[in-house]
């Protein structure tokens, strides 16, 4: 979808599986926070990590920049997850264990529901429901962009 719908086009062909776009936390009432603490990533923090971001997160826009795009969405996102999420380790370990452990792999529980990615048309109660039904009939929150280019 990201390659889809952005202007700069993938840097090559995606892997065909779901991957990870985001952990953004958001406040009781839905509200996205806005005072978040200042802290950097450190890419050494993360080493150990990265060969599993980058099947699971991969910055599908430009394969060589990983940490680039890790680093923003903790700038922008995971300083906003303080205190539930403590530091940048805890951000990024959170993500693999919850598509890896927590079985919120989205690849493998939409190709269950016979959704993978590819250039087919699927209605949003068809993936909403889909993972539902792997989460305990928790609703998941999906923010959905407009393509034009379909």
């Amino acid at each position: 979808a990201v390659c889809n719908s952005n202007p700069t086009p993938c840097n090559d062909p995606p892997d065909k599986l779901f991957t990870v776009h985001g952990l953004w936390p958001s406040n009781v009432n839905g509200s996205e926070p806005k005072k978040c603490k200042t802290t950097i990533l450190n890419p050494q923090t993360i080493t150990n990590l990265t060969a599993q971001l980058e099947i699971i997160w991969p910055n599908v826009l430009n394969r060589r920049a990983h940490v680039r795009f890790w680093r923003k969405q903790w700038r922008k996102h995971g300083t906003c997850a303080y205190p539930t999420i403590a530091d940048d380790m805890h951000y990024f370990s959170t993500v693999i264990e919850m598509y890896i452990t927590k079985k919120q792999n989205v690849s493998e529980i939409l190709s269950k529901a016979k959704i993978k990615p590819e250039k087919k048309f699927r209605t949003r109660d068809d993936i909403v429901n889909a993972i539902s039904q792997s989460i305990d009939y928790k609703k998941p929150k999906l923010k959905c962009k407009n393509n034009n280019q379909m």
